[in-house]
């Protein structure tokens, strides 16, 4: 998998080293997460808060969690106890949210705004039209937005997607861009992705 990344990267001119790879470990089974972390992989992402809880808090030293599923405002606290990047922010409430929680509990979390390129009703994330207010009422907020992620339409080609998500990203000045899944990842690395989120393809099926 790793090798496959890099070539996706040096294909687009790009080092290997600026591209993180996101195991998807949401509802695999504690060996197949033990392999995973003796093979060395050391970046995780989740989708839910307490199913992470349950399964990170015994394993949580030297591994870097990323929440990628939808957070609820009822679960800041511990999503910012937990993640080292939140990768999901999506509406005001929860950017208020979170920035109240930050600076009561002093714990510094890497953001990312999820963005609905397809405009999907039944998804999640700021639509387009709106990411450059979004992300200037973050700032406002004092929150520290590290990137865009984005999750294309399974019926559409995911190219022209995270094209516009690196455009949207180069207009405010962002870096990150978490963009790619277990089918798309390298089409993903060629246009800009700074992260991929793989599952299925690095674990196999779901326990």
């Amino acid at each position: 998998m790793l090798d496959r990344i890099a070539e996706a990267a040096r294909e687009a001119g790009r080092s290997p080293d600026d591209v993180t790879l996101v195991a998807v470990s949401k509802q695999q089974p504690d060996e197949k997460i033990d392999a995973m972390l003796a093979a060395g992989q050391r970046v995780f992402g989740e989708n839910r808060v307490q199913e992470a809880m349950g399964r990170w808090i015994p394993r949580r030293e030297g591994v870097e969690l990323r929440l990628i599923g939808p957070l609820q405002t009822n679960k800041v606290r511990e999503a910012v106890a937990l993640f080292d990047v939140i990768e999901t922010v999506d509406r005001e409430k929860l950017a208020q949210a979170l920035a109240r929680e930050m600076a009561r509990s002093d714990t510094p979390v890497r953001l990312y705004v999820q963005v609905n390129t397809g405009e999907e009703p039944q998804k999640a994330g700021v639509a387009p039209r709106d990411v450059d207010g979004f992300v200037a009422f973050c700032r406002d907020l004092g929150l520290t937005v590290e990137g865009l992620m984005c999750i294309p339409p399974e019926t559409e080609p995911a190219e022209p997607h995270f094209a516009m998500l690196a455009e949207m990203a180069a207009r405010n000045g962002l870096t990150k861009l978490s963009m790619g899944m277990s089918a798309d990842y390298a089409a993903a690395v060629r246009l800009g992705a700074t992260s991929v989120r793989v599952g299925s393809a690095l674990f196999g099926g779901r326990g």
